[in-house]
């Protein structure tokens, strides 16, 4: 059954992991964190609200509608003086008009239907010249083959219905950037990033973190012995270790005018 982001049991799925470098340094290429003002709407538990911090913003407001997700982004980033967290909905936050030099929108819009909606409240908050960042799959993403890097796209060649489910909720590329310049923005650029998603020293600490379904929701529509029989598979083709595990994303980039 998908996964309950409201639940206690939970709350720490995505808090363990650590921004790699792969994702800062194209973040750096689009735009200048150091010193900005950033939203970053959609962030879960932290892990991403965290790095822009460590990037030097000289704020940063993570948004989330889980109160159980920012309770451990609160946790996670205890001590970080210019991190903040609210409750919020992407398609309408708290957040102030006209004040934010950078909005991050990272693995949301694939929880959402409206994209226009959520792109007018981004527009809302983002001061003139500001920007916005968006990273998601595009259908194509989720179906690229898999194997010992790309670990991700061996759970859609194994289970066909969640081939299904994960390209049913993704939005494609047109989609998002129609709706990013009726929402007034002028897009700016399209990229595909491969992300380290997290580099793991045996098979056997890859294999628990499936097991624990941990910062990967797709994994809760398969039953327990589905997934025992997904790590045998992997077991096959990683190698024992050390395995770098990375995810294909689609970025876009947008300013308002």
């Amino acid at each position: 059954m998908p996964i309950d982001f409201h639940s206690e049991q939970n709350r720490n799925s995505y808090t363990s992991r650590n921004v790699h470098d792969s994702w800062t340094n194209r973040v750096n290429r689009f735009t200048t964190v150091r010193g900005s003002r950033v939203a970053d709407i959609g962030c879960g538990g932290g892990i991403y609200t965290k790095k822009l911090a460590e990037m030097d913003a000289a704020e940063v407001v993570g948004v989330d509608s889980s109160a159980k997700m920012l309770e451990a982004a609160q946790e996670s980033c205890s001590g970080y003086r210019n991190v903040r967290f609210e409750t919020g909905d992407a398609n309408g936050t708290s957040l102030a008009s006209g004040y934010y030099d950078l909005v991050i929108e990272r693995a949301l819009i694939h929880h959402l239907t409206d994209l226009r909606s959520c792109f007018d409240e981004a527009y809302r908050v983002i001061r003139e010249g500001g920007k916005l960042l968006i990273q998601d799959r595009t259908p194509e993403d989720c179906l690229l083959p898999g194997g010992a890097g790309h670990i991700r796209g061996t759970f859609f060649e194994m289970y066909p219905h969640l081939a299904a489910i994960e390209t049913a909720r993704r939005h494609a590329a047109e989609d998002v950037i129609r709706a990013v310049e009726e929402a007034g923005f002028a897009f700016s650029r399209e990229d595909k990033l491969w992300e380290i998603r997290k580099t793991y020293e045996t098979f056997d600490e890859l294999a628990e973190e499936l097991k624990r379904r941990r910062g990967r929701s797709i994994l809760h529509e398969l039953s327990d012995g589905e997934i025992d029989e997904l790590i045998a598979r992997l077991r096959t083709i990683v190698p024992e270790g050390p395995i770098v595990e990375k995810d294909r994303w689609t970025v876009w980039v947008a300013v308002k005018k």
